[in-house]
């Protein structure tokens, strides 16, 4: 049964992007925001797509902790596609930190594209933090939260990968709050994996951590230790 929902959901979802991403080019005439909430159609229709076919559910913890006062940036744990479908309905709008590579993807791509990321080249080094610092700024400026998985890969369940310093870089030289999230999406829907297993997924949202007058390297830190310590608990 796992396997024949797994293909059923892949099948099904592979279609539906394809035809979501012919459909929804007129909404490349809208203005950042009212586009990346017509987008965000995409993400509830395969959400819900992987509640009934895949029997996978989630639950978010941890709500209060996120600012009323304006955008933040999110620092994420990164397990498997799953966190990148369901943020964009958890999160208020959100403009995703990514390798400019994924906008090159037929239909996927083109979605991308129009959610206004922040599209870096992760191999150019110093000028990767230019650009996140530079358009990470403007999104949010424009009231984006921006998203950034700072191990920059997805990693397995239970497994840790090195904390690169962009998103705090960020947070740092803008002053703005990160919020910091552990989640066990990995269990259910593996990295790389085809195969989904039924369950309940946990998103867990800490405290704001504040990143006025804070070095890049303090704030990546704290980060850290926050999600390591909650991912020991999920």
């Amino acid at each position: 049964m796992i396997l024949l929902r797994s293909l059923l959901f892949l099948v099904i979802q592979v279609v539906f992007t394809a035809a979501f991403a012919v459909a929804a080019l007129p909404a490349m005439l809208l203005p950042p925001i009212p586009r990346y909430r017509f987008i965000g159609i995409w993400a509830r229709v395969v959400m819900v797509l992987a509640r009934v076919i895949l029997g996978i559910r989630y639950r978010v913890v941890g709500l209060e902790n996120l600012p009323k006062g304006g955008p933040a940036i999110v620092m994420s744990k990164h397990q498997s596609a799953w966190e990148t479908i369901a943020y964009q309905l958890i999160f208020p709008p959100l403009s995703f930190v990514l390798k400019k590579e994924l906008l090159r993807i037929p239909f996927f791509g083109w979605g991308l594209a129009m959610i206004s990321p922040v599209a870096i080249d992760r191999e150019a080094g110093r000028e990767a933090l230019k650009d996140i610092e530079a358009q990470g700024a403007d999104r949010l400026a424009k009231g984006f939260w921006v998203l950034i998985f700072p191990e920059g890969t997805r990693v397995r369940h239970g497994e840790k990968g090195k904390y690169n310093i962009g998103g705090a870089w960020l947070a740092a030289k803008t002053g703005v709050p990160v919020i910091p999230v552990a989640h066990d999406a990995g269990r259910l829907w593996p990295k790389s994996a085809f195969l989904k297993r039924p369950g309940e997924i946990t998103v867990s949202i800490g405290p704001a951590i504040a990143s006025a007058g804070k070095k890049p390297a303090v704030i990546n830190s704290e980060v850290e230790a926050w999600i390591e310590a909650e991912m020991l608990k999920l």
